[in-house]
């Protein structure tokens, strides 16, 4: 292969490494054998990935030679969280490709970083201050007069380490119940809306977008997403275009969710989508595509860390998308009898109240839905 040309695909009958055992991985694993290609799960423990993929290792992400000795099972070696302990994919990424890549990893695992990245690209994002102690949280407050959220740095998902914080309020008090952890505080936008950009980007740096959602969150949670979103043409198109930017900017090589707070039209056109945050991986709000689309957001990851053509994005339907949370999955039986509904249940074990235990998409004719 000559300098500079791109890496060759990887032929059917080669090994995807997925790191995490989770439902996001557990449908990687079905999307890669939809295509031939086999899964090894890496993780510290069993999950819903592991009863799909053809092998699991089970190890610390702090094992080197146990990640060496994974490393020379799989030709790419991809992963389904942000929480990936980083020095874990730069290890990795010495013997085996890793994609995405470690950076987007360090990006999104820490609030701060992320803020500051992405308001480096001149993208708007809430404004926030860093908090290492009481006083920060007292300064932010006084500066933003107005309602505020307090997000610890890392390991915040599905609305943990994140709490509401007024003016007035007692800052002690908030700072230990964040554990008294390096945090950010950020001023609370009242938005209209919640949408993401769900951007593919290939090794060669093409890229292409899923339609974005509409989300609704409760508690947290990502409840409900729905295509089409209803947004204008041009604040979508700019949403997809801030989905690039941000793939481009870290090299990235695999789907990207993108979330968005939009503000309205009443403000300037640059001013109405507010990034909140990224992940560096699929995402809930995509999980429509597996349904609604002829290569899901599922496929198209595989598609592109594999060095593959992308594929299609176009969805064939408008679609609903409603996640199963905690024992709102007991009701399987009345579910799978409804026939409107495709039903998709990742197999875990115990239905604790805020756990995902799976999602259905009800499909509609485009444009009726």
């Amino acid at each position: 292969m000559g300098e500079g040309c791109p890496p060759a695909p990887l032929p059917p009958g080669s090994t995807i490494g997925v790191l995490g055992s989770g439902q996001l991985g557990r449908m990687l694993a079905l999307a890669a054998a939809r295509l031939g290609l086999k899964t090894h799960v890496f993780s510290t423990e069993t999950g819903p990935a592991c009863d799909v993929a053809a092998r699991t290792m089970l190890g610390a992400f702090d094992d080197l030679p146990a990640l060496a000795a994974f490393a020379r099972t799989v030709d790419v070696v991809t992963y389904e969280s942000e929480n990936i302990e980083v020095e874990a994919a730069r290890h990795l990424a010495r013997l085996v490709p890793v994609r995405p890549g470690a950076r987007a990893l360090e990006v999104a695992q820490d609030r701060l970083i992320e803020k500051q990245f992405i308001a480096s690209l001149s993208i708007p994002v809430a404004p926030f201050r860093p908090v290492g102690a009481a006083e920060d949280i007292s300064a932010a407050l006084a500066n933003f007069a107005a309602s505020s959220i307090l997000k610890t740095r890392r390991l915040g998902y599905d609305g943990k380490g994140q709490f509401g914080i007024d003016p007035g309020d007692d800052v002690s008090a908030a700072w230990q119940r964040i554990g008294a952890l390096p945090a950010v505080i950020e001023k609370r936008i009242p938005f209209l809306r919640e949408v993401s950009a769900l951007v593919v980007r290939s090794v060669t740096g093409e890229l292409a977008y899923y339609d974005c959602p509409l989300n609704t969150h409760e508690h947290g949670i990502l409840r409900r997403s729905v295509v089409p979103s209803r947004l204008p043409a041009d604040d979508l198109a700019r949403a997809q275009k801030i989905g690039g930017a941000i793939a481009a900017a870290l090299d990235y090589v695999g789907v990207l969710a993108v979330e968005m707070f939009y503000l309205g039209r009443k403000l300037q056109p640059a001013a109405r989508l507010l990034v909140n945050e990224f992940a560096p991986r699929v995402h809930n709000s995509g999980h429509w595509t597996i349904d609604a689309c002829a290569v899901s957001q599922f496929e198209n990851h595989i598609r592109a860390i594999a060095g593959w053509p992308l594929g299609s994005t176009e969805r064939h339907s408008d679609a609903e998308m409603i996640n199963l949370i905690g024992r709102q999955a007991c009701e399987w039986p009345r579910l799978a009898a409804d026939q409107g509904a495709v039903l998709h249940l990742y197999g875990k074990r115990e239905a604790r109240e805020g756990r995902k235990m799976g999602h259905l998409t009800r499909l509609f004719a485009k444009g009726d839905g």
